[in-house]
């Protein structure tokens, strides 16, 4: 009951009643709570609990390094929600700007997962290395094109010029990322100021534009295949060009058709036919039709010749 008491007072930011209770809990300041190993000084930085953050730290004298079952310290958790003033003081209370929780993620990969420009300033103002990676190769470069945020973006790049050059461990860029959520202003951004390969592939052989296919993400698809094209001007003749593009194939021998209709994406599909793009089976002798399911997606079939497929024979 006591342990229920602490949390709730730390969360509603009751400082008064959260001595008293501490006072009749002898191992206050060295409880971990929970599954997760929480510390009250992990939940008053959650909630963004100044008053009570300063009270545990320099009343209780709660070691600001702290970490839960997962390593993750109270920096990371102020950070991830957004809680500058909290993420300010420990700052200034000479906490590890960089310090790593469990799959190697930093304060500043947490604050990229919100779209809270002043906080990532802060980490980055106090020495916060934004090339550092994550067990899975990510940056907080892939996470803040994963959401959207064009002034996090902008920021970034002004900070860290050469911050967009990155890979995840299977190859996927920020540009991946950015394609495949949708986030059309970021898109634009990377390939303006960025030297990004439109047709790039992950380990799957999944390119930017095929992500952008298959999430139903028209506008940046068009975006790429334009951006593709005005790259090789001058090389390559136009129709060829296009045609080196669309008939890009991914690991499972699947074409953009494929993952357009594996999305039921009716105008993507369309696009594609028109610009010369033919159905072909993928490495299970699958054709793109047979993945369409809805009306319209049918529709759009109906009338062109079904390929032979020597598999299904």
């Amino acid at each position: 009951m006591a342990e229920g008491n602490l949390l709730r007072l730390v969360k509603e930011g009751n400082l008064i009643l959260l001595k008293e209770e501490v006072a009749n809990v002898w191992d206050a300041k060295k409880r971990h709570f929970g599954r997760s190993g929480d510390t009250l000084l992990h939940h008053a930085a959650r909630h963004g609990q100044l008053r009570i953050l300063t009270y545990l730290v320099e009343t209780l004298e709660m070691d600001i390094e702290v970490f839960n079952s997962d390593y993750k310290r109270p920096l990371h958790e102020a950070a991830s929600m957004g809680h500058r003033d909290c993420v300010l003081y420990l700052l200034d209370r000479g906490a590890t700007v960089d310090c790593l929780k469990k799959a190697d993620w930093t304060p500043l990969m947490m604050a990229c997962t919100r779209r809270n420009l002043e906080v990532i300033q802060d980490l980055i103002d106090h020495g916060a290395n934004p090339l550092l990676k994550n067990k899975d190769g990510w940056s907080c470069f892939h996470i803040a094109s994963r959401e959207g945020d064009p002034e996090v973006i902008q920021y970034l790049l002004d900070v860290s010029p050469t911050i967009w050059d990155t890979e995840s461990k299977i190859k996927r860029t920020p540009l991946h990322t950015a394609a495949m959520h949708g986030r059309l202003e970021v898109v634009k951004m990377l390939l303006e100021r960025c030297r990004y390969q439109p047709d790039s592939r992950d380990k799957c052989g999944v390119t930017p534009f095929m992500d952008a296919i298959q999430h139903g993400h028209l506008g940046i698809a068009q975006l790429l295949l334009e951006k593709h094209k005005e790259g090789h001007a001058g090389t390559i003749k136009t129709l060829l060009l296009l045609g080196a593009d669309l008939n890009a194939k991914d690991g499972k021998n699947r074409t953009a058709l494929h993952l357009a209709c594996s999305g039921q994406h009716a105008a993507c599909v369309q696009i594609l036919l028109q610009a010369g793009l033919r159905d072909s089976p993928d490495s299970t002798g699958t054709h793109a039709r047979q993945l369409a399911k809805k009306p319209a997606l049918l529709q759009i079939f109906d009338g062109i010749p079904v390929p032979s497929c020597p598999v299904h024979q």
